[in-house]
């Protein structure tokens, strides 16, 4: 499984972007997918994941209200809208993908088989 997202940047405080991550070379169905970052010096977070069967979400507490996850199955891509960006936002932020369900904790743990190379999110002040 190939996952390429797309759609980082650099944005002022308060302001939007939508990232994407399409999944390729998929020899079964995606049952998860979600999005981390990782801030210079800081250990990777689980920002978001969604079950692709029933669409429920997770997040991050400090995104809750300004993030949103979704997904698009049939072609088997995910995004995440980041709406009043913060300068604490800045960070790489990857997808991920599993072919079997992950149960929160999990999710927490970055226990996804399969990862994309990143986008770079840089919010300024």
């Amino acid at each position: 499984v190939q996952l390429v997202e797309s759609g980082g940047g650099l944005v002022q405080a308060g302001g939007s972007l939508k990232l994407s991550c399409a999944a390729s070379g998929i020899r079964f169905s995606i049952k998860a997918m979600g999005w981390y970052r990782q801030a210079l010096g800081k250990q990777r977070e689980l920002v978001a994941h969604v079950t692709m069967t029933d669409g429920v979400a997770n997040y991050l507490d400090t995104v809750k209200d300004r993030f949103t996850i979704s997904r698009d199955n049939a072609k088997n891509t995910v995004y995440l809208r980041m709406n009043s960006l913060k300068p604490e936002d800045t960070g790489a932020y990857y997808c991920a993908a599993d072919q079997f369900l992950i149960c929160p904790g999990r999710a927490a743990a970055g226990e996804y088989e399969n990862w994309g190379q990143g986008t770079q999110v840089t919010v300024s002040s």
